[in-house]
């Protein structure tokens, strides 16, 4: 039995969470996860208490014919990553040290509040029409991989892993049981 990966298994939460997603323009995702455990979800939309954009029916910078990344100010939406941070903050949960796992790739304002966050790496599927975000999370030592890197990247690791604990297998097997 193959055992999925740790960042597919994180990223299928991220998956999943933007099924939650109130944007009519782009569903997103994210887990904040820390010591292997998840301390938050977020997923893009109106903030609490707000009207949201699948309510109105329409998304402002849609119907403003803005393009992608651009316009923000006129987004009613949170975005997944702050929303996820924003979690953590509202129950006294600390993400430094965290690792963020996200559907898309984070704007600079994001980048923003992962940096001041203390989230020290960010894994994440596609791309964002910035490259902003990224040189702030370089510039401040927070570690950043495309999703399909960071699979490559633990499947090696998984798979050295995996060779030690075999031979550390056959060593049990062949030891002599005193019980």
């Amino acid at each position: 039995m193959e055992r999925k990966l740790f960042t597919e298994w994180a990223m299928d939460i991220a998956e999943d969470s933007k099924i939650r997603s109130t944007c009519l323009s782009r569903q997103v995702g994210a887990v904040i996860i820390k010591d292997k455990q998840i301390i938050a979800t977020g997923y893009n939309g109106a903030p609490v208490g707000a009207i949201h954009c699948t309510d109105i029916g329409y998304c402002e910078r849609r119907h403003r014919g803005i393009p992608s990344g651009q316009g923000l100010e006129l987004c009613r939406a949170g975005h997944a990553e702050a929303n996820a941070i924003d979690q953590c903050a509202r129950r006294g949960t600390s993400c430094l040290g965290a690792t963020l796992y996200v559907t898309t790739q984070p704007c600079v304002f994001c980048c923003i509040h992962i940096i001041q966050a203390g989230i020290k790496k960010v894994i994440f599927k596609g791309e964002y029409p910035t490259g902003l975000g990224l040189e702030l999370l370089q510039e401040s030592g927070v570690e950043y991989l495309k999703y399909e890197d960071a699979l490559e990247a633990e499947r090696k690791e998984q798979n050295e892993k995996h060779a030690l604990e075999m031979q550390r297998v056959r060593d049990f097997l062949n030891k002599p049981k005193n019980y």
